[in-house]
């Protein structure tokens, strides 16, 4: 059976942030940590080897496929910053179109900089992908 490869780990956020050879794409990751902590309210964690992720979620697809996933996250890239959100939210092509110079991927949406970026559309993608995600995968604690 296949396993993902991407889960929650025990490794250090700030130390993958320190780990960054280029110094404006470690500023600029702090920069994000400090945005999706505070518009998430939830702690940084590692997912994988590179995916800062906030809060989880636990998703099974009609193909029976299961898993667990950040709401949102990020992960500086040797080429650019490569933004998690939900898939499948309408709402965020809405807001992408506020939101700077950026590329956009299915689940992904892609930016150099976060001076290249509107920081109230990235609060506001933040905040609706959490939100869509919450009501299409309810905690189980939550119905």
């Amino acid at each position: 059976m296949y396993e993902l490869k991407t889960k929650e780990t025990d490794s250090s956020v700030i130390e993958f942030i320190e780990s960054i050879e280029n110094v404006k794409k470690r500023e600029d990751a702090y920069k994000l940590l400090d945005i999706f902590t505070e518009t998430s309210g939830y702690e940084a964690k590692m997912w994988g080897a590179s995916i800062i992720g906030f809060g989880s979620y636990h998703y099974k697809y009609n193909s029976g496929h299961v898993g667990d996933a950040p709401l949102v996250g990020f992960s500086p890239r040797k080429a650019n910053f490569s933004l998690y959100f939900a898939t499948g939210d309408t709402e965020r092509e809405e807001l992408l179109k506020n939101f700077g110079k950026h590329k956009a991927g299915k689940a992904c949406v892609y930016v150099n900089k976060v001076n290249d970026i509107d920081v109230d559309v990235l609060k506001a993608l933040i905040t609706q992908s959490i939100q869509f995600l919450r009501k299409t995968y309810p905690p189980k604690n939550e119905k």
